[in-house]
């Protein structure tokens, strides 16, 4: 009879560990391509094709660092491009985090620009001392 309280007790605490401890990673990074051409993102140690008008979505991310570089496919009429913007970079990776990396592009006279831009839910940047 004495040891229903303390046997209730772990019972209530095992439960809310269990359910406290998420096994899933709710992280992900998205890569939504608005530009003309197809876009390749090297990023963690795959290679990344999005096609015009479309999204991917790279989920179950572990927390941690990772670095990206993105490559463009020229669109028909492209004589040669270049970059704007968060085309490379770094992506910290915290509990939770949720980043979109978007591409837009201009072709002007045979000339294709691609943009790139960066949106993060967490702070991305370092922070530094008074």
């Amino acid at each position: 009879m004495k040891y229903r309280l303390p046997l209730f007790i772990g019972i209530i605490l095992s439960f809310i560990l269990i359910n406290g401890c998420a096994g899933k990673v709710n992280d992900s990074v998205t890569f939504n391509n608005l530009a003309l051409g197809t876009v390749l993102v090297n990023f963690r140690g795959e290679t990344i094709t999005i096609t015009p008008g479309n999204s991917v979505v790279v989920q179950e991310i572990p927390k941690g660092t990772y670095n990206y570089a993105t490559s463009l496919q020229l669109p028909a009429g492209a004589i040669g491009g270049s970059f704007q913007g968060d085309y490379k970079g770094t992506m910290i990776i915290t509990a939770g985090t949720k980043i979109l990396l978007l591409y837009s592009s201009t072709l002007i006279n045979g000339s294709y620009i691609l943009y790139a831009t960066i949106s993060s839910s967490v702070d991305q940047g370092t922070t530094t001392g008074p």
